[in-house]
C-alpha cells in the first residue's frame, strides 16, 4: 500500500484532460449530429426523414448510455468490427449527445412563433432562407441555456467510459485507489475536480436562462408601450 500524496493528486489532475477531451468530442460531434437530426425533425417535405430521425433519437434517449457503450465496444466486435476504447466511447457518446441535442434544438425551433415563418414567406423568402435568417437566429437564443446545461451532463457522463477501460478521471481514480486504499481521499479529490469542471458551466446556463427571461420581459414591455397610444385612440 502506498501513501496518498501529491504525486497521485497530480496523476488525477492530468487524467482530467482526457475527460475534457472526451467531453469536447462528444459535444462537438453530438452538436453536428443533433443539428442534422433537428432539421430532419422540423422539415415538412420528407416524412420518412422525420420518422427515421425520431426513431434514432428515441432509441438513444430511452436506453442507458452504459448499454450503448457496451454495444459500441463489445457488440461491434462480435459483428467483426473491432474498435479501440477511444473510438468506441467517442462513437457512443456522440450518438447519445446528438439524440438529446437534436431534441432540444427541435423544441427550440418549434418554440419560435409560427407568425415568423409566415412573415418570411410573405417576404418571398424560401424555406431554407426563412430558416437560416429568421427562425434559427431566434431559436439559437432560446437554445443557449439548455445546451450549456446539457454540456454539464456530457461531462459527468464521461465517467461511464471507465467501464470499457477508457482511462479518464474515474478510471484513473480506480487505479489510484487500488494502490493507496484510500477511497475517501481519492474520490474526494475526484469530486472536487468534477465540481470545478461543472459548476462554472451550471452558472453560465443559469445566467443565460436569466438573461433570456429578462429580454422576453423587456420585449413584451416595449410592445405594450408601443400599443398604448393606439389603444387610447380607440378608447380602450
Amino acid at each position: 500500500m502506498h501513501k496518498f500524496n501529491l504525486t497521485y493528486v497530480t496523476y488525477l489532475v492530468l487524467a482530467t484532460r482526457w475527460t475534457i477531451v472526451l467531453s469536447l468530442i462528444a459535444f462537438v460531434g453530438g452538436s453536428i449530429l443533433g443539428a442534422v437530426l433537428a432539421f430532419f425533425r422540423v422539415q415538412e417535405r420528407f416524412r420518412w426523414l422525420r420518422v427515421a430521425a425520431s426513431v434514432f433519437m428515441r432509441a438513444f434517449q430511452v436506453t442507458p448510455l452504459l448499454m450503448q457503450l457496451f454495444l459500441a465496444y463489445f457488440g461491434l466486435g462480435v459483428m467483426g468490427l473491432t474498435l479501440d476504447a477511444w473510438t468506441a466511447v467517442s462513437l457512443a457518446m456522440i450518438c447519445n449527445a446528438g439524440a438529446f441535442l437534436g431534441d432540444i434544438w427541435r423544441g427550440c425551433i418549434q418554440a419560435v412563433p409560427g407568425e415568423q415563418s409566415d412573415a418570411a414567406r410573405a417576404l418571398c423568402l424560401s424555406y431554407p432562407q426563412s430558416m437560416l435568417f429568421v427562425v434559427i437566429p431566434q431559436a439559437t437564443r432560446i437554445a443557449l441555456a439548455p445546451t450549456v446545461g446539457f454540456l454539464v451532463q456530457v461531462v459527468k457522463s464521461t465517467s461511464l467510459a471507465s467501464i470499457v477501460g477508457f482511462e479518464e478521471l474515474i478510471r484513473a481514480s480506480q487505479l489510484v485507489n487500488t494502490v493507496t486504499l484510500r477511497p475517501i481521499l481519492v474520490y474526494a479529490v475526484v469530486m472536487c475536480i468534477y465540481f470545478v469542471l461543472c459548476w462554472p458551466l451550471s452558472l453560465l446556463s443559469r445566467y443565460l436562462d436569466h438573461r433570456l427571461r429578462i429580454d422576453k420581459s423587456l420585449s413584451a414591455s416595449g410592445a405594450t408601450k408601443l400599443l398604448e397610444p393606439r389603444l387610447q385612440d380607440v378608447g380602450v
